[in-house]
């Protein structure tokens, strides 16, 4: 018994002894573990409070007894002796101290890289004068390794209305399921391959699927500028697309591509991320008269645990369709999702 007490107590101080302090403006102070900075705020493993997120401004000084990883906007990595001087990072070396510059940091003590994603759905339903119903299904899953990264996507969307159960109608039912493979052959330049499939009854589209490759920019990546986390990549490149309206004979044709991801996690909404994608797609020989234009623009709000909501808009422009069929689709999505 009194092995097992001394364990308990010689445990108990060294838990002490090694803890990391933070030092709050308030003139408070916090004993725990420090974890991973990201999008300006840190990740602190509190020995009362448990885990919790603190800005980096409002800390005035980390006294921590371990050095720290510091990973660079360009996947470089060092490790690093540092603390903090009115909320700002600086590098401890022997008896001097140097400012951090955050703007090349993309992360402190980042988390172990690994498969990350999200589900999304909604659901909607009338009764009445009006009958209808309304699914929209959405997931991603992405990766990032030091060169490469993986990203796919699938969506689901279905309606129907009418005055009654008889008289219901499709007014959606469209499919598309999309991958890219980057491959980053210096820190900020890449190469892709992409595919794509999707079919639309509604626009009478049996299929269209296309292949791709081109060069790709990734000027920003998870930058902290100061109000939040930031990234942002441009890509240009070709595409083969071969599809197929209901009662006609199929199209194939080759096609430039330019497209942009914008992502921000916003510094003082916690769990608050906006985002927006684009891609322009015309026909090499027709470029004027045959071209796609695909974008979206939402928001995706964390509020407890993993669970998400989502609202976002997306167009969808076909400039070339098939018979009776309009050229452009709008949607607006709120709904509840599990991100991890």
């Amino acid at each position: 018994m009194k092995i097992k007490t001394l364990v308990v107590v010689f445990a108990a101080a060294a838990s002490s002894l090694f803890a990391d302090t933070i030092t709050l403006s308030s003139g408070s102070t916090l004993k725990g573990e420090t974890g991973a900075v990201e999008g300006g705020n840190l990740v602190f493993v509190s020995e009362d409070l448990g885990e919790i997120k603190i800005p980096v401004a409002k800390i005035v000084s980390i006294d921590s007894a371990r050095a720290h990883v510091v990973e660079y906007t360009d996947n470089r990595r060092e490790t690093k002796t540092l603390s903090v001087d009115g909320g700002e990072f600086v590098e401890v070396d022997g008896g001097s101290r140097s400012k951090l510059d955050m703007t090349a940091v993309k992360a402190i003590d980042p988390v172990a890289e690994t498969w990350h994603g999200s589900v999304n759905l909604s659901a909607g339903a009338t009764r009445g004068n009006t009958t209808s119903e309304s699914v929209t299904f959405l997931a991603d899953v992405n990766r990032r390794w030091k060169k490469d990264r993986f990203t796919a996507n699938a969506g689901y969307w279905f309606a129907q209305s009418g005055d009654s159960r008889e008289t219901k109608r499709k007014s959606e039912s469209r499919f598309e399921l999309a991958a890219q493979e980057d491959h980053f052959w210096m820190p900020k330049l890449y190469s892709y391959v992409n595919g794509k499939y999707e079919f639309d009854r509604i626009l009478a589209l049996d299929y269209r699927y296309r292949l791709g490759l081109g060069l790709g920019y990734q000027w920003l990546e998870g930058s902290d500028l100061g109000f939040g986390a930031l990234s942002f990549n441009q890509e240009l490149g070709m595409a083969y697309v071969v599809e197929r309206y209901s009662h006609e004979k199929y199209d194939d044709f080759g096609t430039f591509r330019y497209a942009h991801h914008f992502a921000w996690t916003v510094a003082r909404v916690d769990g608050l991320d906006f985002f927006h994608n684009f891609e322009y797609l015309p026909a090499v020989d027709e470029w004027a008269d045959n071209y796609m234009v695909n974008t979206d623009v939402g928001i995706t709000y964390a509020f407890r645990a993993n669970w998400q909501l989502i609202a976002k808009t997306e167009w969808n422009y076909k400039s070339k369709v098939g018979a009776n069929s309009k050229h452009s689709d709008i949607r607006y999505i709120l709904g509840l999702g599990y991100k991890w």
